[in-house]
């Protein structure tokens, strides 16, 4: 299988470098701090998901009602807690295999962007040394509607200047593989729940995976 596509869009965290330990880690600080019980399970339905989404999940959970704005600020000391942690990402959190694959794509002429709901994205890409790298970057501050909404992917082929049907999705969460295929483009599947969810165009073995896929 081979596929003619002109542009590549990659969901971030879990995709191009692994977060998933800081979101656990500040979800968890935030949760205890209320007296809440939060586990390793709650947090994987969390991958995709924007930050107040994310809460109004952790909350089911609680033993009272909280106001919109009590939210706003726990959702604003969970951010803070989080890019506290994100300060000890570098180079390194980036991997060969993602970091040689990414500059073959550039080599072939791709158009290359990131489409994650975090509003934390540019930050995270600077931290990991991929800071302008990508031809586009759509992330949580461009977009009112979160995965699965295909909003961002959509942000990011239009900052791209290319169709929807002309782009790939790289993604690692099913609420990004129905974003994508909302959208009208390729969905890729790589790791998470996203793998074998049944609404994706193709599994990746591996983010290396893609050189073989893309002509």
């Amino acid at each position: 299988m081979r596929l003619q596509k002109k542009a590549v869009i990659f969901d971030l965290d879990g995709v191009i470098c692994f977060t998933d330990r800081f979101h656990y880690q500040a979800w968890k600080t935030l949760a205890d701090s209320l007296d809440i019980y939060f586990d390793e399970k709650i947090n994987n339905r969390l991958r995709g998901v924007s930050r107040m989404a994310s809460l109004e999940i952790i909350l089911e959970k609680a033993k009272k009602e909280y106001t919109q704005e009590e939210k706003k600020l726990f959702a604003e000391k969970k951010n803070d807690l989080y890019r506290d942690l994100l300060k000890n990402m570098s180079p390194a959190d980036l991997s060969e295999e993602v970091r040689d694959t990414l500059q073959e794509l550039r080599k072939r002429g791709y158009r290359l962007a990131i489409g994650s709901s975090s509003k934390n994205t540019k930050f995270i890409l600077e931290r990991i040394g991929l800071d302008g790298f990508f031809d586009a970057v759509a992330d949580g501050t461009d977009i009112t509607h979160s995965k699965p909404s295909p909003e961002v992917f959509l942000v990011a082929a239009e900052k791209l200047g290319e169709k929807p049907e002309d782009c790939a999705v790289v993604e690692d969460a099913r609420a990004g593989i129905e974003a994508a295929k909302a959208a009208g483009m390729t969905a890729l599947a790589l790791f998470g729940d996203a793998k074998e969810c049944g609404l994706e165009d193709y599994d990746l073995t591996g983010f290396g995976n893609l050189l073989d896929l893309l002509q």
